[in-house]
């Protein structure tokens, strides 16, 4: 094989084939949708041992709230993480990476992947079909089922897609920060969810796998990890 040649914006060159990144992409997709799929049966066959973890968890976060007069700070961060509000935000700066940056392939890749992943969200949920929480004096009322988690899910999907769009404009230091801040902005959601007894500790786990799944499978079919950086080092943080 040839070597692979590609420019800043993603183009790729004599390389891997277009079928074979898809047929990557396709196989990343499903040994991140497998475990998924386990804990939502599990979750369906009412596991004895997973639900009762599950609802020890959320009484013990959703007391810790109210004892400590957090309910405040968690719906806050509750309603900033709405999926419509981050995936808002996202475009603006998919937009950025391609009207300034001139990173268009990057850009689309960024912008489709978060799309259709807010609508694979939307339609995991009625498969498991599970209910929220029930807590006594509860903190928040969410509507619609609990598995897998939304918020959890949709901010795992945009962190990860922000980290792969602007990879090739950060310096090392900067590729460090910005890893460090999605890890702690997906896991601040992550435990709102638990925080308020919007969701059971397995919906956030199966929304962080799906989420990651999504960007990574779409990142190996689509852009690939021989795409071209700014700077030296590799294209992309996987």
């Amino acid at each position: 094989m040839g070597a692979t040649t590609a420019s800043r914006d993603g183009r790729v060159g004599p390389g891997p084939s277009r079928a074979l990144r898809l047929a990557r992409g396709v196989v990343a997709m499903v040994l991140f949708t497998l475990p998924v799929l386990l804990l939502g049966y599990a979750v369906r066959q009412k596991f004895d041992p997973l639900v009762r973890f599950d609802e020890d968890v959320i009484r013990a976060t959703t007391t810790a709230t109210r004892d400590h007069g957090l309910s405040g700070l968690f719906l806050f961060i509750q309603a900033v993480s709405q999926p419509w509000v981050v995936y808002i935000l996202a475009t603006l700066v998919a937009l950025w990476t391609w009207l300034r940056k001139g990173l268009r392939n990057r850009a689309l890749w960024a912008f489709v992947t978060m799309m259709v992943a807010w609508n694979v969200g939307l339609q995991a949920k009625s498969l498991v079909g599970r209910a929220r929480p029930v807590v006594q004096d509860p903190i928040s009322h969410a509507p619609g089922y609990s598995f897998p988690s939304g918020h959890a899910f949709n901010i795992a999907v945009v962190a990860t897609v922000m980290v792969f769009l602007l990879w090739p404009l950060l310096t090392t230091t900067g590729r460090r920060v910005g890893v460090a801040v999605a890890v702690v902005v997906v896991l601040v959601v992550g435990l709102d969810r638990l925080m308020v007894g919007a969701h059971f500790p397995s919906d956030v786990l199966a929304g962080y796998v799906l989420g990651v799944g999504i960007t990574f499978s779409s990142w190996l079919g689509f852009i690939g990890k021989k795409a071209a950086t700014s700077s030296p080092g590799p294209s992309s943080p996987a």
